[in-house]
């Protein structure tokens, strides 16, 4: 049967603390902490690592915060604190959905534009600006930039590079309001980015990638004046960064290049599209690389039609068991009866067959499938791609993890970067709402039955070729290709 597995990931929010008496931050922590305790996976096994005395000291020390939390903007952060006791992954503190806004109006534009008129402003003629950019012979950080949506001019001012709003598509910004500003001296860098309600980010990051892309802490911005020429790593790098869709392109004659940036369930069909649209390609081209940097998790299941290309011997993959509680097989019947979990007939069948396993044996960890350890065999062993090469980094979680677990085991596959972030262990997530209504808590209904012979929360999975810092990100990819050809 089918496996729906969806992991999600943690945000924290700003909401404020409803005026009902008994929603005060000691009944939301009372409530949080028992509901944890009583049915996340993990909990047991953290204890049992961690021990009595440092859980009970770590109680200690946020009751004490929640006793001053008045507001549930103080309180948010501290909940979240004691959560993350337990892990950096697989946990959730979400606001309960709002009501839907009303869509903007003129009169609302004008109220944004009138709350900033007051806003420091940069007075540059954008056309004497271009020609003074044209007389430039060295292309660096001024000039016109791009990034959603806006269009930033960015000029050195005395030791500061100031970015002013050429064109904007925000009601929150209008044209010369300074956008943004960093400076770069020899041993200390600093930037701050305005974000569209005005709010600073700062960082100590500022790099050019080529002469056409630029970074500022997390914001990327492409150059539109002046037209420089450029080397097409550097578009190929940038165009990664900035698609939230997975895609496949050719590289060179003998190497193929996949990117997924997330293992969404609903990129199933997507990536299976891609992978039998290119399946010619893909069956006579040496080298594959895929690069899943940054993807955070999501469904098994859309990684599924991958493993056949890679596969060389049987693929071993080891399952988890499930905290059978009232309120954790709740999530079996949610799969049977929500449209939103879009479940198939099978899916629902075998939510039905698991709710009655589970609520037969309530208080113990349960193993829904038959044996330990299910084994994927095929009868075809391709060829081609002869080499695999999957680039990863600290942003890859969950799911993204499990698929590293299976491919590794393949004989063509090699992994490339540096070690993946570790959050997998404590698995398949779910929220429930707080009585009060004012959020929702996420924790994990199952955990692995590698552990503890092979864990990966909080360690992660380490890359066969380690990609030092002196390689840029934007090299990565480059440097694969270079390990192929030195194979060949």
């Amino acid at each position: 049967m089918t496996k729906i597995n969806l992991l999600i990931a943690i945000f924290l929010f700003s909401v404020t603390l409803a005026n009902a008496q008994d929603c005060d931050c000691k009944t939301n922590y009372e409530w949080i902490k028992k509901t944890f305790e009583d049915n996340d996976a993990g909990f047991q096994y953290v204890l049992k690592v961690k021990g009595e005395q440092a859980y009970a000291d770590h109680n200690d020390r946020i009751s004490g915060k929640v006793q001053t939390a008045n507001t549930l903007n103080e309180c948010a952060p501290v909940l979240y604190e004691w959560l993350r006791f337990f892990r950096t992954g697989h946990l959730g503190l979400e606001p309960v959905n709002q009501q839907a806004q009303p869509q903007s109006t003129q009169a609302d534009a004008q109220q944004s534009i009138n709350l900033y008129s007051d806003w420091e402003t940069l007075s540059v003629n954008t056309e004497d600006f271009k020609k003074y950019l044209d007389r430039k012979s060295i292309h660096d950080y001024e000039g016109i930039w791009e990034t959603e949506p806006y269009r930033i001019g960015i000029k050195k001012e005395g030791d500061t590079y100031i970015g002013f709003i050429v064109e904007s598509g925000a009601d929150t910004w209008t044209k010369g309001q300074v956008k943004l500003k960093f400076s770069i001296a020899e041993n200390e860098i600093s930037s701050v980015f305005y974000m569209r309600d005005h709010s600073p980010v700062e960082s100590d990051m500022v790099a050019m990638i080529g002469k056409n892309y630029l970074q500022i802490g997390s914001f990327n911005l492409s150059r539109v004046y002046p037209d420089v020429a450029d080397e097409l790593k550097y578009a190929r790098y940038v165009k990664s960064l900035n698609s939230g869709l997975p895609y496949m392109e050719q590289l060179n004659q003998t190497t193929l290049y996949l990117r997924i940036p997330s293992f969404n369930p609903g990129f199933k069909n997507m990536i299976d599209s891609i992978l039998n649209a290119n399946k010619l390609n893909l069956l006579s081209t040496e080298n594959l690389i895929i690069d899943i940097r940054d993807n955070g998790g999501g469904s098994d299941n859309a990684y599924s039609e991958i493993i056949p290309y890679l596969y060389t011997n049987p693929v071993r993959t080891v399952g988890v068991e499930y905290l059978s509680t009232k309120l954790n097989n709740q999530r079996m019947l949610d799969i049977i009866n929500n449209p939103e979990y879009g479940a198939s007939d099978s899916d629902k069948e075998w939510a039905r067959e698991s709710y009655q396993k589970l609520e037969s044996k309530l208080g113990q960890f349960v193993n829904l499938n038959e044996n330990m350890v299910s084994v994927y065999e095929q009868d075809t062993i391709h060829a081609f791609p002869k080499n695999v090469g999957i680039i990863i980094n600290g942003g890859c979680g969950s799911t993204s993890e499990q698929f590293l677990l299976e491919a590794r085991q393949s004989k063509k596959v090699k992994l490339f970067g540096v070690t993946t972030f570790g959050s997998l262990d404590i698995s398949n997530m779910y929220f429930v709402e707080s009585p009060c209504k004012e959020f929702q808590l996420g924790y994990a209904l199952s955990r692995s039955m590698r552990i503890p012979d092979l864990t990966i929360d909080e360690i992660g999975i380490q890359p066969d070729y380690y990609i030092d810092r002196s390689i840029p990100l934007y090299d990565w990819t480059t440097y694969v290709t270079g390990i192929f050809n030195e194979q060949n």
